[in-house]
């Protein structure tokens, strides 16, 4: 019995300890190498047009206010890297995220106003 309660208990710390309950917030310099490195995939969840007027180099645009019905478009498995102006939008959309089973998010803290990296248009 003491067997199966070790057995149980060290079960658990296992599986609790590999879990991960939310996003990683990463500054523009870490998001910048993260990209170059392929590490990630690019949602920007401003608005369309804050996204014509200049964004990263391949980022998917999926409004913050559309982001709930396009979830079906992603792949759970991915990591994303998301993006907006300041950092408060892509905080949302990143507990969004988190909420419903991604479990490789990152927030780009600062956002577009702080990128210093290449921007398309």
């Amino acid at each position: 019995m003491k067997k199966f309660a070790l057995f149980l208990i060290s079960l658990l710390l296992a599986t609790g300890c590999s879990t991960k309950s939310g996003y990683i917030d990463v500054s523009v310099d870490e998001a910048e190498k993260m990209i170059a490195d392929g590490k990630v995939e690019v949602i920007d969840v401003r608005t369309e047009e804050e996204f014509t007027s200049g964004h990263i180099p391949n980022a998917k645009l999926i409004p913050l206010q559309q982001l709930q019905n396009k979830l079906h478009e992603l792949d759970k498995n991915k990591s994303y890297l998301i993006v907006c102006r300041s950092g408060n939008r892509s905080t949302q959309a990143s507990n969004i995220l988190v909420k419903e089973g991604f479990f490789h998010v990152y927030n780009m803290s600062g956002g577009m106003n702080e990128w210093k990296g290449a921007i398309e248009q």
